[in-house]
């Protein structure tokens, strides 16, 4: 474990240099996303903003307070704005005095830049999300917020490299910066669409989503942390450690209420949020394209797989894309006669494997790190294959009144 951690983080900078301005960014997001996650519970519950069970995919006990994902996007915005206000008050770890080096004062403009576009796309992710939970709008209206919320980062410059990718021997090809600009756009749509929506299907057990987020952001935090040990760049490294540490807080403030039994749902509201949030983060490890993005899609390997497994399963079955059913990873797990509080932690499990193995794969080079990564896919969906769970049910899924699953 001590020489991975001496391969992980770079002898530029110490941890706890580069932590030690930011830390208290996670424990007041955390307190902040609790109370007004318990204030979203009561106005939701006075308002009658509930979940009512349909017990077929919306399997939960009793109607239950929605609104949680306000709660998560109160204690995001806190934890935002403290690192806006940190980064107006002190420089970042990199030398020179923004007050008088030039290129130290356009990296601290573009760090609030950034962290302004980021601010105002959560917020769009979220309004979008509420407004789905309250008239369940149409998956088109629902990818168009998404994209007005991609559309926000891709204009504040939050892009992936194209040109430094192209540049790799195995592409060997020059791109010019107006083609990346173009050819940029789709990609960020792609990331943003993908985590949104990937974790918006995971968002189906109590404790689940957020849970897995917090895992996922820990490790994002890891590899922020990492990045800035190595000091990678003066503009991204601040960014992502300041979101990073958010999130975590956010998401872990949530689940004390959100934890089996649930007494508040994140609705689409929170898991829209979550995954603009994680893909935003992706794009912002691919800064300038190396190991550390692909370790990056090695974390966030578990809503890659739930939502292939749920795709590849709809479409050998003959089913509806964008209709709802039981054909995630906990689902079949919980019709197989799991426990939820054991459908969970096995997803918890499943969720620090991908973390760790993605942040090993942050030592290797861009190369092995990449045939890492399919690796790592084809060998997931063989396991998938072979324990059926491409296959649909002949029968009603099974009922546990004991642990009935929740939302």
């Amino acid at each position: 474990m001590t020489t991975i951690c001496a391969l992980i983080f770079g002898p530029e900078y110490s941890l706890r240099s580069v932590l030690q301005p930011y830390w208290y960014i996670l424990p007041i997001a955390f307190v902040v996303t609790l109370a007004a996650t318990a204030l979203c519970r009561h106005l939701a519950l006075r308002f009658g903003v509930v979940d009512y069970p349909d017990r077929h995919v919306k399997t939960h006990a009793r109607p239950t307070a929605y609104l949680g994902g306000l709660g998560m996007l109160a204690g995001l915005l806190v934890g935002l704005a403290i690192g806006f206000w940190i980064l107006l008050h002190r420089q970042s770890h990199v030398a020179g005095d923004p007050q008088t080096d030039p290129v130290s004062n356009l990296a601290h403009i573009q760090n609030w830049l950034l962290l302004a576009g980021i601010t105002l796309g959560a917020l769009i992710a979220c309004v979008v999300g509420v407004v789905d939970d309250l008239y369940d709008i149409k998956p088109w209206q629902k990818f168009l917020g998404q994209a007005l919320a991609g559309a926000v980062i891709f204009a504040v410059g939050i892009r992936v490299n194209l040109v430094h990718l192209l540049r790799y021997p195995i592409f060997d090809v020059q791109l010019s910066p107006t083609w990346a600009f173009i050819l940029g756009a789709p990609i960020v749509l792609f990331f943003i669409l993908g985590a949104s929506n990937s974790l918006n299907l995971l968002d189906g057990l109590d404790g689940l989503c957020a849970g897995v987020t917090a895992i996922i952001t820990l490790a994002f935090l890891a590899l922020a942390l990492s990045l800035a040990t190595w000091n990678y760049s003066p503009v991204g490294d601040p960014i992502r450690i300041i979101v990073s540490l958010a999130l975590v807080g956010a998401a872990l403030g949530f689940l004390p209420l959100n934890r089996h039994p649930a007494k508040i749902f994140m609705g689409d509201a929170g898991s829209m949020l979550l995954g603009f949030i994680c893909g935003t983060l992706m794009i912002l490890f691919t800064e300038k394209l190396g190991r550390w993005s692909v370790a990056a899609l090695i974390i966030f390997g578990l809503p890659i797989l739930d939502t292939a497994i749920a795709l590849v399963r709809r479409m050998l079955n003959r089913r509806p894309l964008f209709v709802s059913d039981r054909s995630h990873i906990y689902d079949q797990l919980m019709d197989k006669g799991w426990t939820l509080r054991r459908t969970v932690a096995a997803c918890y499990v499943l969720a620090g494997f991908y973390a760790l193995i993605g942040l090993v794969a942050s030592t290797l080079r861009f190369r092995h790190a990449v045939v890492v990564f399919i690796l790592l896919m084809a060998a997931s969906a063989l396991v998938a294959y072979r324990r059926g769970f491409f296959r649909m049910p002949p029968a009603a899924p099974r009922q546990t009144p004991d642990t009935p699953p929740a939302k």
